[in-house]
């Protein structure tokens, strides 16, 4: 059956679990599925199906009705709970209309009777698979937008973040200018696009520029262009980022380094909607929305002098306040799986995985050069790194352990733990773990590896 065979090798291939106590018949409809390019596990009992949708992941789950254990309509509860995308298939040798629309109300994908035409199982199966392949390619389709345009390329899964986020979602839509403030390294500019990116002005420009990089005479004719023979090197008109960014978005980094005779042009700019190329006297309208960002703290400028306050409360609108990698260390993990595909395609290296010594050490670092600092170490570690494994001998001289020292997660030696019994060494070294990364399951399990079901059991056996 060719059409079967495409639908199944599309991709990759779809994961079915069969479960019937019967078997030879849970063999049969095995061998039919596999023929054509499904990948089947095969449980003979209830408990045992019951037990394997705990540990791992179908998009397909094919059960018997009726088994002495655990029964079908069971498993189909389960997989709601564990596993609600999988599409659910009961078979009966006893169909009743009665036991067909209480599956189909619970939610089965399809219902068959014994005893079973391969052909008509290979037919569901196939239409089930279609389902899951239209889902994959939706969720691919939202994953690259997302990375592309959505806050979700904002990555990080901890609570500051999260207030970040569920700030930039409502102000992005708005014209507001806005002021975002943080530390060097935390990621001012991504913030700046990710609020472009969601704004009615995402089909404009997106301009950027750094006040602090330039001189006051360079800095206006790149705010504002300059007319030929304006200064001694103006050999032609040339227009600025405003004129540039006309109907989109001008992010103005480090503002709080303007020097003040700027500060007043732009106040200007700001409240009339009009600049002036340098060594001109013709006004030219402009329509662009103003981001700014700085680490400094502009309120002790203005005392200082060096800040004016009237162009400080036009640019502060709303402010975003981003926290720095020390007050959002749960995100760590997330950002250095995100670093090392980055780096990963960007410098052609086959980067398998991460050692669990490095993402403790990393974790530990104070990071003052936040998000910056960790996404420059790890593409240190993926250029230097020659067995497709980051480890300890891949860190850069100053992230490298000045000994060998093997500890636990609370920092007692290895011969404290001497003598103790297995169980009580797992659940401490568990509990450290949850501790250490202030109780992120996700991070706890990538950490100690396994996977998260299985940690949820160990927390729920340990009584952690």
């Amino acid at each position: 059956m060719p059409a079967s065979k495409t639908t199944a090798s599309t991709g990759p291939p779809i994961r079915a679990l069969i479960i019937d106590n019967d078997a030879a018949h849970a063999e049969t409809m095995a061998d039919s599925l596999s023929r054509v390019g499904y990948q089947c596990t095969v449980a003979t009992t209830g408990a045992g199906g019951a037990e394997l949708l705990e540990k791992d992941t179908f998009e397909i789950v094919i059960s018997d009705l009726k088994m002495p254990d655990v029964g079908g309509l069971e498993i189909l509860a389960k997989c709601n709970e564990v596993l609600p995308d999988a599409e659910v298939i009961l078979v009966t040798g006893h169909g009743t209309v009665q036991s067909a629309v209480e599956a189909m109300q619970q939610g089965a994908f399809n219902y068959l009777l014994k005893p079973l035409d391969l052909k008509q199982l290979r037919a569901v199966v196939d239409t089930a698979s279609r389902n899951q392949h239209l889902r994959r390619a939706n969720a691919e389709l939202s994953r690259r937008l997302d990375e592309k345009f959505g806050f979700e390329g904002v990555i990080g899964n901890s609570p500051p973040m999260h207030d970040v986020i569920d700030r930039l979602r409502r102000i992005a839509p708005t014209d507001a200018t806005i002021l975002i403030q943080g530390d060097t390294g935390t990621g001012k500019e991504l913030i700046a696009q990710a609020i472009h990116q969601n704004s009615p002005r995402k089909k404009r420009p997106f301009v950027g520029l750094n006040c602090a990089a330039l001189s006051e005479n360079i800095l206006e004719s790149e705010l504002f262009g300059h007319i030929k023979g304006a200064f001694t090197d103006a050999s032609v008109d040339r227009i600025g980022k405003f004129e540039y960014a006309h109907g989109g978005t001008l992010f103005l980094d480090e503002v709080g380094d303007m020097p003040l005779p700027t500060q007043i042009k732009l106040l200007r700019v700001l409240e009339s909607g009009e600049i002036t190329r340098v060594g001109s006297n013709e006004t030219i309208e402009v329509n662009v929305r103003i981001l700014s960002a700085t680490n400094r703290d502009l309120e002790d400028a203005i005392k200082a002098g060096t800040f004016r306050e009237d162009l400080y409360h036009r640019i502060k609108v709303v402010s975003i306040s981003l926290p720095s990698l020390a007050e959002r260390s749960q995100d760590i993990p997330l950002l250095i799986d995100h670093f090392i595909k980055m780096h990963s395609q960007r410098h052609h290296k086959d980067i398998a995985s991460m050692t669990t010594a490095v993402r403790r050490r990393l974790m530990a670092f104070d990071w003052p050069g936040n998000v910056r600092q960790l996404k420059n170490t790890v593409e240190s570690m993926v250029v230097v790194d020659y067995d497709g494994v980051l480890d300890l001998d891949d860190l850069p001289t100053d992230l490298a352990p000045n000994d060998q020292t093997t500890t636990d997660a609370g920092g007692r030696g290895l011969g404290d733990l001497v003598g103790k019994p297995l169980a009580e060494i797992e659940s401490l070294y568990i509990a450290e773990t949850l501790q250490f990364t202030s109780g992120n399951r996700e991070e706890a399990a990538k950490l100690l590896g396994i996977g998260e079901r299985t940690l949820y059991r160990k927390i729920k056996e340990y009584q952690l």
